[in-house]
């Protein structure tokens, strides 16, 4: 604990007595300076404790008089007091042989702190005094802070280390602690009845996410407007060494915390980022081992990927599986890396549910996608149909439902939908839906549109620059098959004018249309043309 004015008043060798300010002496003291200026508050920072004997003050020494000097004495413990001094202490047998009231009354006004310093008492000691505190004060935060970060070392490398250690850091704190997952899915709270008041974290967790790591911010009070009778004062840091948050550590204590807690956190802050940050070696060599694992499943090569990853994985994915294929959607380059951060919420979810995950990033195609075999159904399918939904980051495409065994077809599969996906502009397609959807959906690529707009030319600017509205009536006769009557009544003209305008259109279009694959065409055309 720092030096306080009570811890000086207290001390006997000093003598010295409080004349005001009696409900301010628990105020730290971070510095004692000596000055006789009118106005040192040029030089004061705040904090500190002024002592002065008053040998430029105005006033009476006897502390009865009134005037122009006791005006001054008035004017000197406001302007300390708003520099932010903790308190004044007079020496008195010099210039005063007692504090003036003046003095007395303006530092009681004003709830500033002063002190009697009787003559025997020299101010070096006083200055001895708090130095000695301020030395006791920083040893006992350097020892705290290494006996600490021990123990806090000693619970990392322990059984369950991350949850050890957000235990002995809402201890050490005397408060509560919680650690959250690279989603901000709430992972563990200490002691347990803090899940609750950590799950009110959320919003402000998934603002930390979207800044890069390592972040942090400061609250006061209970977030969501909740009952402010034990409210907290909240610090969040984001986990991560590589600007890609692993996760948040939140911690909620009664008051702020002291420099020597900030240590203790920055020291958790250290070990659950190594906890939770391999190395970047290793991170590259699983992921080339996941790879491989990938491409024996696909090549049918299911039992001696069994094999493999029973060592690596603890098995692969068993029952009814989909395959998952992932692609960042273009033009969202500024997302970061929607890919890595999918890999890590389907790690996540897996861990969580308990399924077995294979996962891996493929770079043969022109654009690296993510490939993931899941458990049909489960949390990781779900998480990564939500993730795709909840962005514009990511497509998705998911196979049906199938065995590993058949993973080659499923991943044939998902890359139809993938493909779909990136086409219509879709952030998740299903391979069902492909089956049993339109075409339509796919006449949004931009090869299509171009050669709609190649073919339909000649008949847009004809119906530019003369009359007959041919396009509009080839969309017509085209969606009646061709059937005279009805295209012209739903056109409002003569069945004659038809014909004479589906003759000019084969004209301006060099094709017949008696081809059907003609028909087709352009009917495919005027419809990508609408997309």
């Amino acid at each position: 604990m720092p030096p306080t004015l009570a811890s000086l008043v207290r001390n006997s060798s000093l003598h010295l007595t409080v004349l005001a300010g009696e409900d301010q002496l628990e105020r730290p003291v971070r510095w004692v300076h000596t000055s006789e200026l009118d106005d040192p508050t040029p030089y004061l920072e705040g904090g500190e404790l002024l002592l002065t004997t008053g040998i430029k003050l105005g006033g009476t020494g006897t502390g009865t008089g009134t005037g122009d000097g006791d005006e001054a004495l008035r004017a000197y413990v406001h302007r300390l007091a708003d520099a932010g001094v903790v308190g004044l202490g007079l020496g008195v047998g010099l210039s005063h042989t007692e504090v003036p009231r003046p003095l007395v009354e303006a530092a009681s006004e004003r709830g500033l702190p002063l002190l009697r310093v009787p003559q025997p008492t020299p101010f070096i000691a006083i200055s001895k005094a708090v130095s000695a505190a301020l030395a006791a004060e920083q040893y006992e935060a350097v020892t705290t802070s290494f006996e600490a970060q021990e123990e806090l070392t000693r619970a990392a490398l322990g059984k369950d280390g991350t949850a050890a250690v957000v235990r002995r850091l809402a201890a050490r704190l005397g408060g509560w602690a919680a650690l959250y997952d690279a989603t901000g899915a709430l992972s563990l709270a200490a002691p347990d009845w803090a899940a609750r008041r950590a799950a009110r974290l959320a919003g402000e967790v998934d603002r930390l996410r979207r800044r890069p790591a390592p972040a942090s911010a400061a609250l006061q009070g209970r977030p969501g407007g909740a009952d402010t009778a034990d409210e907290d004062f909240v610090v969040l840091q984001s986990l991560g060494a590589d600007r890609r948050p692993r996760g948040f550590l939140a911690v909620g204590t009664e008051a702020r915390l002291s420099p020597t807690e900030r240590y203790v956190l920055n020291a958790a802050v250290a070990l659950l980022t190594l906890t939770l940050e391999r190395s970047r070696d290793l991170r590259r060599a699983e992921e080339r081992m996941g790879t491989a694992l990938l491409r024996l499943v696909l090549a049918g090569e299911t039992a001696t990927a069994r094999e493999v990853a029973a060592v690596l994985y603890g098995g692969l994915p068993e029952g009814a599986v989909r395959v998952l294929l992932a692609q960042a959607a273009r033009g969202e380059e500024d997302e970061g890396d929607p890919l890595a951060d999918l890999a890590d919420r389907a790690e996540q979810a897996a861990g969580r549910a308990g399924e077995r995950l294979l996962v891996a990033r493929d770079r043969s195609a022109a654009e690296e996608r993510l490939v993931l075999l899941a458990q049909d159904g489960g949390a990781v399918h779900g998480d990564c149909a939500a993730a795709a939904e909840e962005g514009d980051a990511l497509a998705l495409g998911v196979s049906a439902a199938t065995v590993t065994e058949q993973a080659g077809a499923a991943f044939a599969q998902a890359e139809r939908a993938l493909a779909v996906a990136l086409r219509s502009g879709q952030h998740l397609v299903d391979h069902d839906e492909v089956g049993t959807g339109s075409l339509l959906p796919l006449l949004g690529d931009e090869a299509v549109s171009a050669f709609a707009e190649g073919v339909l030319r000649p008949l847009r600017e004809h119906d530019r620059t003369a009359r007959g509205d041919l396009e509009a009536s080839l969309r017509a006769w085209l969606s009646r098959h061709g059937q005279w009557d009805a295209a012209a009544a739903d056109l409002g003209v003569h069945r004659h004018t038809l014909r004479y305008r589906m003759r000019r259109v084969e004209e301006l279009l060099g094709r017949s249309l008696d081809d059907t694959d003609v028909r087709m065409e352009l009917w495919l055309a005027l419809r990508a043309g609408d997309r």
